[in-house]
């Protein structure tokens, strides 16, 4: 893991070796209130760690003071073109600010800016897309190039050391992969800045989380990165559970259970599909850590079962069902009986941790009276 200096957003801890956290925008208008701490706490029960927001106007940076107070999550103002919407955002209380110095005006602008941030102890992210680099580093670069994002990001930089303001976190993104993976690898070379990462306009929730989990996996696997966003056209919570997928298969950090299910073949004889995606949607919002099997292969499906938390091997019309490698009974019955006594099963293990988890917690206070 390559070592970035060490930042606070709010309570939570970015760079300096600290777990990469996760990240996502709200896409509602900030200025309604309401459906904006609604999607706000749908996202933290996600597991979304830092929330951004869009700020476009007065009207949505007068709104921030009251989401701020009851926001389960530390707020990111997204501002561009006005220091004037930058600062009340931090006045509002906002933990941090994406913006880019170059385009919000000229030094005394910065200035103010800068200062603001440190009054509030607040982190600015350094945020550059490649699909809106200036002209002249076009044109010097010959194009959009990782070089031409890089020297775009320094550059901001420049504008806030200038100022004496160092809480700075950087982004560079592209709808290009190895764009992205080549311009954080020259970046990272560059200073010692922590690194938000993600790869921009990604696409639809297949195609978007595809693309992100290639440039994002690349970059986390060579250690780089700090915090994330995976950008998809579809709901911020499904960006959220993208996240902790990729980081959960790289090892890196582990959230909500593991299910592994086969990808079908001619010796299938249940709807395997069906089943394996009706265990992921009930399992959606369970936080805890722990694997599942759904298996419909008499070859790797009680392999697979034995060796997961919970797991099922499937047949025709009957499976086995394990927990902690061994079999705890046979069922007989349709999709929907395996599905309804696997979900039984998950339910039984589950108790079982929370229980053991609840003593486990109460035991020292009990010994420390005795």
């Amino acid at each position: 893991m390559n070592r970035r200096r060490t930042l606070r957003i709010g309570p939570v801890t970015i760079g300096g070796g600290a777990p990469v956290a996760v990240q996502s925008m709200t896409s509602t208008d900030t200025r309604d209130v309401g459906a904006t701490l609604a999607q706000l706490a749908r996202l933290a029960r996600a597991g979304c760690e830092l929330a951004r927001l869009a700020v476009p106007d007065e009207a949505a940076a007068a709104a921030l003071p009251l989401i701020r107070a009851r926001s389960p999550l530390p707020l990111i103002a997204d501002i561009h073109f006005s220091s004037r919407l930058a600062v009340a955002a931090l006045e509002a209380g906002v933990a941090g600010l994406r913006i880019n110095p170059g385009n919000i005006g000229g030094p005394a602008h910065v200035a103010r800016v800068a200062d603001a941030a440190r009054a509030h102890g607040a982190v600015i992210r350094v945020g550059v897309n490649a699909g809106s680099l200036g002209r002249d580093l076009c044109r010097r670069f010959g194009g959009p190039t990782p070089e031409a994002m890089v020297e775009s990001a320094l550059s901001h930089v420049r504008l806030l050391e200038a100022h004496g303001f160092s809480a700075i976190k950087i982004s560079l993104k592209s709808s290009s992969v190895p764009a992205t993976v080549a311009a954080y690898r020259l970046l990272a070379q560059r200073c010692d800045y922590p690194l938000h990462i993600g790869i921009t306009e990604a696409g639809t929730l297949f195609r978007g989380a595809i693309k992100s989990a290639v440039g994002i996996g690349i970059l986390l696997a060579e250690g780089l990165g700090d915090t994330l966003r995976v950008s998809l056209t579809h709901d911020p919570e499904r960006e959220v559970e993208a996240a902790w997928r990729i980081l959960g298969s790289l090892e890196l950090r582990r959230r909500g259970p593991e299910i592994i299910s086969c990808p079908t073949c001619g010796r299938t004889e249940i709807d395997l599909i069906r089943l394996a995606e009706a265990v992921e949607e009930r399992l959606r919002d369970v936080p805890e850590v722990f694997t599942v099997a759904v298996m419909g292969c008499v070859v790797n499906g009680p392999g697979e079962a034995r060796g997961a938390d919970v797991g099922l091997a499937g047949g025709r019309k009957r499976g086995s069902l394990f927990r902690k490698g061994r079999v705890t009974r046979a069922v007989n019955g349709n999709e929907e009986v395996l599905l309804a006594a696997l979900m039984e099963e998950i339910d039984a293990f589950l108790r079982e941790r929370r229980a053991g988890a609840g003593r486990a917690q109460r035991e020292p206070e009990g010994k420390s009276q005795g």
